[in-house]
């Protein structure tokens, strides 16, 4: 599996939490397009966000690394911020589906 890590530090909470939410609407839009298998967008209490996207394969984290400059066009004329971004292979990701596990009980 493949991942590209994006990393914005804002002046402020406030600016974050709006790159975020606008951002969160652009990329989940595009989950079929560029095939994500995970996506995850997590705001900092100092103004940073990070975003971190999973692929299968080299070939859908290539396509969306062409695309990402015309994604994040609007985002770079509306605030102030630092970015950086790094992609790779990832060693290591775990998530834990929510299940239930109760048992219906027949007092009848």
């Amino acid at each position: 599996m493949f991942s590209t890590q994006l990393q914005f530090k804002f002046a402020s909470i406030a600016e974050a939490k709006i790159a975020a939410s606008s951002l969160s609407d652009l990329l989940k839009n595009r989950i079929s397009i560029f095939n994500f298998q995970g996506l995850q967008v997590t705001v900092g209490k100092d103004g940073d966000l990070a975003i971190n996207i999973r692929f299968d394969d080299m070939v859908a984290l290539k396509h969306f690394e062409r695309e990402l400059p015309k994604i994040l066009e609007d985002t770079k004329k509306a605030f102030a911020h630092k970015y950086s971004r790094f992609s790779g292979v990832c060693v290591l990701s775990f998530e834990r589906e929510a299940i239930s596990t109760s048992v219906p009980i027949d007092t009848a």
